[in-house]
């Protein structure tokens, strides 16, 4: 038995019925008071956080770190050749705002990839690439705080040592020394807006952050993108002036509703306001960036190390178009191989979230199957083969009662710089869709753990 199993046994065997009640009511009650929710619901709803061996965080660090510099090949290359940056898909708008010089090296400062991470060996699959609105390191930190002091924690370091991935302090780092590049001017403190709309089930986790930037020294609002206007050369909310935006909201959205003409998007254009992330970032973030780097057409593009993490750790994916391409070490007609081989396949929308515009082959009947491909060719879409997705066992409580259930596990690690692994968000589902925002996920903070030297 692995030593990570023998700890997971040993947390789960200190679950007496006394331990477990008395654990979940704290758990309620901490999260209650410390807005660990989303929407209306506990964010987490699970009596054990996610432990890591040192081993798999070191070999994940170290193996993203290696697909990371594909990635960045693979944008710089499409800001600089609009035939090749044709392959992600972006709109007409789209193109025209990554345009925009935002005055710092990575177009996504802050990011997060989100793959599968199989427990039992040295392997991971990725499934796409959050380069946009990464999420949830607020939610996992304070999270990880109401962990360290349940009862049942409390028996488990009598025999293990655990270190929480913390998050929270590379944001902040990450966003300043993105707003000190943009402004050339190193010593300014800037003024902060959180900027989403109000009615978004993650605003409580905006306010943990508000409250952290507080607590850090920096001036910081949460506002909501209707509030805001640009006069006078500022973007203001009210007499705040804003100098940097972390922006939480969604530029596909923020368009939607506010069109080009918006005064985030007049301040940004103007070099009025730093915001992070940029409109550049768009490009990374479609799903079919995961296309670009597994397509043979840019095969050249890449180190023969970052063909090799490309092969072990991106699944077979390409655009839903009309063309031929290679399958393994077949040439394919790439519509009628979507359609003969569902079972293995998944479709994404290219710019979708929380699950939607997802369809899974495997769970699809061969008629809804071919009616979502003739969406796909009709709107930009990605397919993808299908992976091993991991599972894990986890307690809950339910009727008063400790219950043991396998979940699906992802393993989010959180970028920063655009090279720099570090910390990661973990979530944990009993649907194949493992996210929060499809309404079936619970978040959990992710521990290393070790045995306590005797």
């Amino acid at each position: 038995m692995s030593r990570l199993r023998e700890a997971i046994d040993t947390y789960h065997a200190l679950l007496s019925d006394e331990v477990a009640a008395e654990s979940q009511a704290q758990l309620d009650e901490q999260q209650r008071r410390r807005g660990l929710i989303f929407g209306q619901r506990p964010l987490c709803t699970v009596l054990r956080p996610r432990f890591m061996s040192p081993e798999q965080y070191r070999y994940l660090q170290r193996h993203v770190a290696i697909l990371l510099g594909a990635f960045a090949k693979a944008h710089f290359r499409a800001m600089a050749d609009p035939a090749f940056r044709a392959q992600f898909g972006l709109a007409d708008w789209e193109e025209a705002l990554i345009q925009h010089d935002h005055r710092f090296g990575a177009p996504s400062p802050t990011s997060r990839l989100d793959t599968f991470l199989l427990p039992d060996r040295d392997a991971f699959a990725i499934t796409e690439y959050n380069a946009e609105t990464p999420a949830a390191q607020g939610y996992s930190d304070v999270l990880a705080d109401v962990f360290a002091t349940l009862p049942a924690m409390r028996a488990f370091l009598r025999r293990y040592e655990v270190h929480p991935l913390l998050a929270r302090h590379r944001v902040v780092n990450a966003l300043l020394d993105s707003f000190h590049e943009w402004s050339g001017r190193p010593h300014e403190a800037p003024t902060i807006a959180i900027l989403d709309w109000r009615e978004v089930p993650t605003y409580s986790e905006h306010l943990l952050f508000q409250d952290y930037f507080r607590m850090q020294g920096l001036q910081c609002i949460t506002a909501d993108p209707r509030e805001v206007e640009y006069r006078n050369g500022r973007l203001v909310v009210g007499d705040f002036h804003i100098t940097l935006i972390y922006k939480r909201v969604l530029i596909s959205e923020l368009i939607d509703r506010g069109g080009m003409d918006h005064p985030v998007v007049r301040a940004v254009q103007d070099g009025a306001v730093c915001m992070v992330n940029p409109f550049a970032c768009k490009i990374l973030h479609k799903k079919a960036s995961l296309a670009v780097l597994s397509d043979e057409r840019n095969a050249a593009l890449y180190t023969a190390e970052e063909h090799q993490a490309i092969a072990e750790h991106v699944p077979w994916t390409r655009r839903v178009e009309e063309r031929w391409t290679r399958y393994r070490d077949q040439s394919i007609d790439l519509v009628p191989f979507i359609l003969a081989q569902r079972e293995r396949l998944v479709l994404k929308a290219n710019d979708e979230y929380g699950g939607k515009g997802i369809v899974l082959g495997w769970l699809t009947a061969t008629d809804e199957w071919e009616r979502a491909v003739q969406t796909a060719l009709a709107q930009p879409f990605i397919v993808q083969e299908r992976i091993t997705i991991p599972s894990e066992t986890y307690p809950s409580m339910r009727d008063g009662r400790l219950e043991l259930h396998e979940r699906i596990m992802d393993t989010a690690p959180y970028i920063y710089y655009g090279d720099v692994v570090d910390s990661c968000l973990t979530r944990l589902s009993t649907d194949p869709l493992v996210n929060v925002t499809a309404g079936g996920g619970s978040t959990v903070p992710t521990f290393l753990v070790e045995p306590r030297e005797r």
